[in-house]
């Protein structure tokens, strides 16, 4: 990432500037670092007892260096568990030029003294439990030399100062993400710092519309503001910032068009639609030329795609999601070759892509496309585009092209060589599984649920040697449980090996009613088959599926037995085969599934007393089987008579399996970390 490489850059030449050999500090630093590893706690102070000794140079100690003069000019204890107040006594070290204690556990206020220090120009306190407002001291200072400031990830709250940064003529990043910040949005950064280039407030509270006075950041590269509560429109002075290289407003109330504005021969005019005035012939995004980055997904925009967003060149990802934009895609978004990431899903775009085409050809950088929740038509021509695509790795169309029929004569020779998320659920498509699926060998994720197709699921679907995400639910397949598809190579081993690209899952891999994931490691092992007409048995070769960690056959016309083999996927947390023909008894083995979050075998024909250690009762189901008995339950085995068989469909079991699911694949995977996977500072 740009903003990354920038900062690193100039972390390291900020780095060299002030190290040199070191020689011996003096009694005055000593004395100060001394006393800040005092009013640490005592478990982050002992750690330091060997090195932080007061009888030896404080340049040898620990996280400590020194210039030529034996002046102390860094002290670097990131994730060392400190815990405790940052003491004011660091601000005595007037030689201090980079300080870093980020990936501790430090609480309390930011000492204002190091916030208006006359010497440090690199501070990071990232990543620590740091609260109160932020606040400064010193201001009679002339200049402060202040050049990167990390305080991402804490508590501080408030409003962000604006007089702070005066002084500051030096300041060229700021990263205050993931606090709870409040109040407008700071303008005042680039009046006293020309070189000012990254500010990261996302995750905050700021609110109040855009200043116009960012557009007078001229060396500004990187304005994210995300998960904020900022309205009103794209002001036209945000777009004379025009060495801006990523821009973020997601998950924000920003609304307007993005449109190029009336002709250039008619006056300025307010559209009746929209909140705000354009002038003639004016192309705002086009004056974004440097623009790699541009993220307004999530909040109110209307209107078209403008046609001038073909002059953007260097764009790398477009994310418009979640907005109420309308209308055909412009022709002119093939001139941006570079895209890597198209995201317009849940809009309201319409029309034929292939009047994208063959300019979508041009985009050989491609990497994901997603265009769900839309009103696309035309799928055979989608798939025709974008067939000879050889990088793309991500398709997620679904939710378009209501009541098309899936493309079956689609030859692939080189193309979707590198495919590995195909995701077109939701479209009442008809037709088969198509047999040119098969030719996508690097296929990990296919979900095909929530369509009209017919015919068996086919035997060549275990060629696919990566798959093991796989969701064709909701649909008419019919004929037999295929043995084809328990002999999956990616579902065997214990674990899954995921290859997905993680560049293109900056964004939800999938989203639907009941699953969203982050990222491309989130995604559980699964086999959801729920809502067919499949017969036959249970195949007892679904023993060998050892990383399968959901499984769904429910709503079925499946017959015999529950498989002993069944018990021996000790990955598995949700089972569900409720609503089938199941018969005989219940294999012994269940109670040894010990990461089960729900286990439903109700609505069947199963008989015989439920396992020794398994209740009838959540995590388990076995309602509706008129033959099981349980001391739990108000029969037994010699009962005449069983009570009455319920009758449910599967509307009304749909939200009990979408708890189940979503709750397992939380549960096995946990909380994906936040940005801080993908970037130490401005992730």
């Amino acid at each position: 990432m740009q903003e990354l490489q920038l900062l690193l850059v100039l972390a390291a030449l900020v780095l060299l500037s002030f190290l040199s050999p070191a020689t011996s500090c003096t009694e005055q630093e000593k004395s100060s670092l001394l006393q800040f590893l005092r009013e640490l706690s005592p478990d982050s102070s002992s750690k330091f007892s060997r090195s932080w000794q007061s009888g030896t140079s404080c340049c040898s100690w620990e996280g400590i260096a020194c210039g030529s003069n034996g002046t102390v000019t860094e002290l670097s204890l990131p994730s060392m568990a400190l815990e405790g107040p940052i003491s004011v006594s660091i601000a005595n070290l007037t030689g201090l030029r980079r300080l870093d204690l980020s990936y501790n556990s430090l609480s309390g206020e930011l000492p204002p003294e190091l916030i208006s220090s006359a010497s440090v120009a690199f501070l990071d306190v990232s990543f620590n439990r740091l609260n109160g407002e932020l606040q400064e001291s010193s201001p009679s200072l002339p200049h402060h030399p202040l050049q990167v400031l990390n305080i991402s990830h804490n508590f501080f709250a408030g409003e962000f100062p604006s007089t702070i940064w005066e002084k500051k003529s030096d300041l060229v990043a700021i990263n205050a993400s993931h606090n709870t910040f409040s109040g407008a949005l700071p303008s005042s950064f680039c009046i006293s710092s020309p070189s000012f280039a990254v500010l990261d407030l996302s995750y905050n509270l700021f609110s109040g519309s855009i200043p116009a006075e960012i557009g007078k950041c001229s060396s500004l590269r990187v304005l994210k503001a995300s998960n904020n509560e900022i309205n009103g429109s794209l002001s036209d002075e945000l777009f004379d910032a025009s060495m801006l290289e990523h821009l973020s407003f997601l998950k924000n109330g920003l609304e307007g068009e993005l449109d190029d504005g009336p002709l250039a021969d008619g006056p300025a005019h307010k559209h009746t639609h929209t909140l705000f005035y354009l002038q003639p012939n004016s192309k705002q995004i086009a004056k974004l030329k440097n623009i790699v980055v541009l993220d307004l997904g999530s909040n109110n925009f209307i209107g078209d795609i403008p046609g001038s967003i073909g002059q953007l060149k260097r764009l790398e990802e477009l994310h418009l999601d979640y907005n109420r934009m309308s209308g055909e895609l412009p022709s002119a978004l093939g001139n941006c070759t570079n895209l890597k990431i198209i995201n317009l899903k849940y809009n309201s775009f319409r029309g034929e892509l292939l009047k994208l085409s063959p300019r979508i050809g041009n985009l050989k950088s491609l990497l994901f496309l997603s265009l769900s929740n839309n009103a696309f038509v035309n799928i055979a021509n989608v798939i025709h585009a974008l067939k000879n695509s050889r990088k793309i790795n991500t398709l997620i169309i679904g939710t378009n092209f209501k009541g098309e029929t899936m493309p079956e004569d689609i030859p692939i020779t080189d193309g979707f060589q590198s495919l590995q998320v195909l995701s077109i659920p939701s479209c009442s498509l008809s037709g088969k599984i198509p047999l040119w699926l098969s030719k996508l060998a690097k296929l990990e994720v296919l979900d095909l649920s929530n369509n009209q197709l017919t015919g068996p699921i086919p035997d060549w679907i275990h060629d696919l040697n990566f798959l093991y995400f796989i969701d064709i639910s909701n649909n008419k397949l019919t004929g037999d449980l295929p043995t084809a598809i328990m002999l999956m190579p990616m579902l065997q081993p214990d674990k899954v090996a995921t290859q997905l690209d993680p560049r293109a899952f900056e964004q939800p891999v999938y989203a639907g009613p009941s699953l969203t994931y982050g990222k491309n490691n989130a995604l559980p092992a699964m086999l959801n088959l729920a809502n067919n007409e499949l017969t036959g048995a249970i195949p007892s070769e679904v023993g060998q599926l050892k990383s399968l960690t959901l499984l769904n056959l429910s709503f079925n016309s499946l017959s015999g037995q529950i498989p002993q083999q069944l018990f021996d996927l000790t990955n598995l947390q949700v089972v569900d085969l409720s609503n089938n023909h199941l018969s005989g008894s219940i294999p012994p083995g269940l109670n040894n599934l010990h990461f089960l979050t729900t286990f439903d075998a109700s609505n069947n024909d199963l008989e015989g007393w439920i396992p020794a250690g398994v209740q009838s009762s959540y995590p388990y189901d076995f309602s509706g089987n008129p033959k099981l008995c349980d001391p739990t339950l108000t029969r037994t085995c010699d009962s005449a008579e069983a009570p009455p068989v319920s009758t449910l469909t599967g509307e009304e079991t749909t939200p009990k399996i979408v708890f189940a699911i979503a709750f397992g694949a939380f549960f096995c995977l946990g909380v994906v970390y936040d940005q801080a996977v993908l970037s130490r500072f401005f992730g």
